[in-house]
């Protein structure tokens, strides 16, 4: 049974850092790419991050270039958003997906697995 588990949410003042971490399980994930979305209360899930299979191509959102880095360890399966400068626009929860397309998309729709999500809180 695959499984895609995100860890790393928390509270942190608008300036500060996090790391969400997505390990994934069931299954091996060497040849899918990676997304991370969120969505705040009452509005759409929307696009943050992704990797393609390879590592060798990311895309983000215009918001959070610069700011956010996606990573991958295909040895532990796990994929990884680093968020500097946080803002408190940045709260939401965070979501991991996989797509066995393997290049990376900006559409929820191309994802074939989902985490559960992990809360991101940025105060003012």
């Amino acid at each position: 049974q695959v499984q895609l588990v995100e860890s790393g949410g928390g509270l942190v003042q608008a300036g500060g850092s996090l790391r969400l971490s997505c390990a994934a399980s069931g299954r091996t994930f060497r040849s899918y790419a990676w997304g991370w979305f969120r969505q705040a209360p009452g509005k759409e899930r929307e696009f943050v991050a992704a990797i393609s299979w390879s590592g060798d191509t990311t895309y983000y959102e215009d918001s959070v270039k610069g700011r956010f880095t996606i990573s991958r360890d295909n040895a532990k399966n796990t994929v990884y958003l680093q968020m500097n400068s946080l803002k408190p626009d940045d709260t939401a929860v965070y979501y991991c997906a996989a797509d066995s397309a393997g290049y990376g998309s900006t559409w929820l729709s191309s994802y074939d697995y989902w985490g559960q999500g992990t809360q991101v809180t940025v105060s003012s």
